[in-house]
């Protein structure tokens, strides 16, 4: 992993929307503009980490500060490389940090999406949900399935 520079704003916006289509698509929200440009309104490269794979771009994760903790947002690998033990290593690694600062760690998920899982794993419950998303926490030092 690599710190984010501002340059990289179109590449993740593009992995974003590929990744995030079929999820949005299946709860009729997907919009073609909206993808990207809410990536690009949010992106903050200070707190997001660009991972590589084999020297090649592969996705990204950003780790803000939050009120009570840090936020987990716009953790996105490219299709094929997803299911692999690549997110669960970046995972693990985020979540050592957060465990030795002693945070709590919250995230948003889709409705349904396979993501949820994988949080689950590490220790993520749900706090709340509507009929779009789920949002989820993680208690410093969280037992984990894995």
């Amino acid at each position: 992993m690599r710190p984010a520079e501002p340059g990289d704003v179109e590449v993740i916006a593009e992995l974003r929307a590929m990744v995030m289509r079929p999820d949005l698509e299946r709860l009729g929200r997907f919009d073609e503009h909206r993808v990207r440009q809410r990536l690009r309104d949010a992106f903050t490269p200070q707190y997001t980490s660009v991972i590589s794979a084999d020297g090649l771009f592969a996705g990204c994760v950003t780790l803000r500060p939050a009120e009570d903790g840090r936020w987990l947002e716009h953790f996105y690998l490219a299709p094929h490389l997803q299911g692999r033990g690549l997110g669960s290593a970046v995972l693990r690694g985020l979540l050592s940090r957060t465990d030795a600062d002693g945070v709590p760690v919250r995230l948003q998920v889709l409705q349904g999406s396979a993501a949820r899982r994988l949080y689950e794993r590490h220790g993520f419950t749900v706090e709340t949900q509507d009929p779009i998303d789920v949002y989820m926490v993680r208690s410093p030092g969280a037992d984990a399935a894995v």
